[in-house]
């Protein structure tokens, strides 16, 4: 008994470190399904997160992803001035083989049980099919197909996002945000890496991608006209922008070392694998990051448009704010010397503090 209660305590720790409001654990047996909900902060509206399946090697590791995951979307939905709290879930499986229509409706069940405190979308390992599944259970999904009245895939939207939050940072470091002849590395080349990458070609970019699927790679190289390289030639690369589109903490001590970019701006979360630490290490070595969190928004702002109602139109203008939005957090961390991280930390809390004022929780 004495091993149970000190993993609670650890994980009710790990709640007040990370100041998460509550996380649930959803178990059936029945369907095989382990799944973790995590929900960081509610004062600007239900929060709002991804799904993501994923074979994580211990429950504790699952358990880490999903508080760092979920936290980042209340900062997500605050920065980019949405109604939305943070959120985030994980399914432990393989999503290549784990999946089924009653597991995923199981899950469905758990959320309908949290009454909308928590509404979910596609991530990493879900599709618009497993959002359609979640939907026969509970009206609280988000990014389900086109055709059940949803706005269907994110990516579209995420890569557009990342793209101006490019083109924000080419401003400052190049004087212009003309992308014409810049250099980018696109590291994974998933749903958002090829959308950006087309985005990015259509300007005459030279773009240079890599990506562990080698079937993937070559199709996207003679799609786009794209260069393929190898994972171990990107960090000596002598190009402009490095936009990393997979997983998370590819911005460590080793790759900053070798690293000859003027701009990291991709679409991956969590990339600096400490965000103190590497944000100043960037900031030491005069390289400009775009927070991820900030230019990554587009997703979430497609979901927010199916949850309000809003069209194409509306959400097209709320993408185009990242712009600015990044200029933002640009202009404050230069007039405070601060890394840009830490910038938009500071703009995306003032407004969750400030809006604190005028409404109770959610």
């Amino acid at each position: 008994m004495s091993g149970n209660s000190s993993i609670v305590n650890s994980v009710l720790d790990q709640l007040s470190a990370s100041g998460h409001k509550k996380v649930i654990y959803c178990n059936d047996p029945d369907t095989g399904l382990k799944a973790i909900i995590a929900i960081h902060d509610t004062t600007l509206g239900p929060a709002l997160g991804g799904t993501r399946m994923w074979s994580y090697a211990t429950e504790a590791e699952a358990l880490q992803d999903v508080l760092r995951l979920s936290s980042a979307m209340t900062y997500k939905a605050s920065i980019t001035g949405l109604n939305l709290g943070g959120g985030k879930a994980v399914i432990i499986g393989d999503s290549y083989k784990g999946k089924s229509e009653a597991l995923m409706r199981s899950y469905g069940r758990f959320i309908k049980n949290l009454n909308g405190e928590f509404i979910t979308a596609e991530d990493l390992g879900t599709t618009t099919k497993d959002m359609e599944y979640i939907r026969m259970e509970t009206s609280h999904v988000t990014g389900v197909p086109e055709s059940l009245g949803g706005t269907g895939n994110p990516a579209p939207t995420t890569a557009k996002g990342v793209y101006l939050g490019i083109k924000a940072c080419v401003k400052e470091v190049f004087g212009t945000d003309m992308l014409a002849g810049r250099s980018v590395v696109v590291q994974g080349i998933g749903n958002v890496g090829e959308h950006l990458v087309a985005l990015l070609r259509a300007e005459n970019v030279d773009v240079y991608i890599s990506d562990i699927n080698e079937e993937r790679l070559q199709h996207v190289a003679r799609t786009y006209k794209a260069k393929p390289i190898s994972a171990d030639k990107i960090f000596g690369l002598d190009a402009d922008i490095y936009a990393p589109c997979a997983l998370g903490a590819t911005v460590n001590d080793t790759t900053i070392n070798k690293m000859k970019f003027a701009i990291i701006a991709g679409s991956a979360n969590n990339q600096l694998a400490d965000e103190n630490v590497h944000g100043k290490l960037l900031l030491e070595k005069g390289i400009l990051f775009a927070p991820d969190y900030l230019i990554n928004a587009g997703g979430l702002i497609s979901c927010y448009s199916e949850l309000t109602g809003f069209g194409k139109k509306r959400t097209m203008q709320l993408t185009e704010n990242i712009y600015n939005a990044t200029r933002d957090v640009i202009k404050m961390s230069k007039a405070d010397k601060i890394p840009t991280i830490w910038a938009a930390n500071r703009i995306a809390e003032q407004r969750i503090v400030d809006i604190k004022k005028i409404k109770s929780s959610f």
